[in-house]
């Protein structure tokens, strides 16, 4: 027995020895499973570390796409530019131009009218003085109211018809060039005629026509507003366009 005994204590004492080279810890007689502790955080064998108390499914108001980029939840911010192609474009300048303009065309086509029948029929004009700085009939049968032997209301009354053509709301939306350059052109003529005739009455005759005088006014509102035109629309102002916003970064 006491062999024995001996024999268990040998053999206790060689399994302690080989449990203590293997890192194995021995308690209450029985060896400990043989492997190390893994600490909190460790990552499982062909993971990624995580470390500890990090939520995997945290979003902070990004979604994943399908390809890992980034994606944002909430509405893009900024207005949303409105392409050409999403409605129909207006054709020529702002409506309030092509209407202002064939307004006071059609306004000076009525005064030359009144004008060529108070020539041809020798009437007096309405309202107006006979006397004086004001004195119509005194500009209207004077020399210069002839201009190569024709006479100026006439010449007046042309140049409203072609004004009242060119500045309907239909030229001006044309997409000819033509059409826009003619425009141009008869504005420039007919602002040179007014300043001629206005230099004839203050000058030359010493009297001025009210009548006349409006289709002055009317003459040089058409001229600016054309000149206008040109600049903000350019020299083909029939071509399509619409006012974009600026695109803001989302």
């Amino acid at each position: 027995m006491t062999a024995s005994k001996s024999s268990r204590a040998r053999n206790a004492r060689m399994a302690a020895q080989a449990a203590a080279r293997s890192g194995t810890v021995v308690k209450n007689g029985s060896a400990a499973r043989s492997g190390t502790a893994k600490p909190a955080g460790t990552a499982k064998a062909g993971g990624t570390a995580k470390p500890a108390g990090t939520a995997t499914g945290d979003r902070s108001g990004r979604d994943q796409g399908p390809n890992g980029a980034a994606r944002n939840g909430a509405a893009a911010r900024g207005t949303r530019t409105i392409a050409v192609g999403d409605e129909p474009a207006e054709r020529g300048p702002a409506p309030w131009l092509q209407i202002a303009t064939f307004v006071l065309a059609l306004a000076g086509l009525g005064v030359s009218i009144y004008l060529t029948i108070a020539h041809f029929t020798e009437s007096a004009l309405a309202g107006c003085s006979e006397s004086g700085l004001v004195n119509c009939t005194k500009v209207t049968t004077s020399p210069e109211s002839y201009v190569f032997g024709i006479p100026v209301a006439v010449l007046g009354l042309a140049f409203f018809v072609f004004a009242a053509v060119v500045m309907s709301p239909w030229a001006w939306r044309s997409s000819r060039r033509e059409i826009h350059l003619a425009r141009i052109a008869s504005l420039v003529v007919g602002i040179g005629f007014v300043l001629y005739l206005v230099y004839a009455e203050l000058f030359t005759i010493g009297s001025i026509c009210l009548y006349c005088t409006s289709v002055h006014v009317i003459t040089f509102l058409l001229f600016v507003l054309t000149a206008f035109a040109a600049a903000a629309w350019g020299l083909k102002p029939g071509a399509p366009w619409k006012l974009v916003p600026d695109r803001q970064p989302e």
